[in-house]
């Protein structure tokens, strides 16, 4: 799951879910430690779901040997007027005979504007459906990233 959500996101996610992400490029770096990574949204999903066109998230630490990777959402008209940022923490750890990932966000407002429990959940619930789309393609699919 870390290497094909983590390492190789730019390839695969969008592949798995054209619908709803056009492409992850790499506008800063190499894909490590400071590299930017700007997520462009296709027009049918901006005019049917939302008005979002592309976020930027900058990858802060990542430890492959761990499995761990800090990064933040730094730009992008998701954030709207009331977000600085968001930061995330994912981690996974050997769990059975897979793995279970945890995921930390940190929302950084602007001002004293504080985010509703449904805009949090909302969110938590985007990645979710995202990580489980990819786990059902790594099951399907099990030599991919072995």
């Amino acid at each position: 799951m870390f290497k094909a959500l983590i390492l190789d996101s730019h390839n695969l996610i969008p592949n798995l879910v054209p619908q709803s992400i056009k492409s992850i490029e790499l506008v800063q770096g190499d894909g490590g430690v400071v590299s930017i990574k700007q997520t462009n949204f296709p027009e049918a999903y901006m005019l049917a779901r939302s008005h979002f066109k592309y976020l930027k998230h900058k990858i802060d630490a990542l430890d492959v040997d761990n499995f761990m990777c800090k990064y933040n959402l730094i730009e992008g008209d998701v954030l709207g007027d009331k977000l600085e940022s968001i930061s995330y923490e994912v981690k996974f750890e050997a769990s059975g005979s897979g793995s279970v990932c945890k995921m930390t966000s940190h929302y950084h407002t602007k001002g004293d504007f504080v985010l509703k429990e449904e805009e949090i959940k909302a969110g938590k619930d985007k990645a979710i459906g995202l990580y489980k789309v990819v786990e059902e393609h790594l099951l399907s699919n099990p030599n991919v990233y072995a």
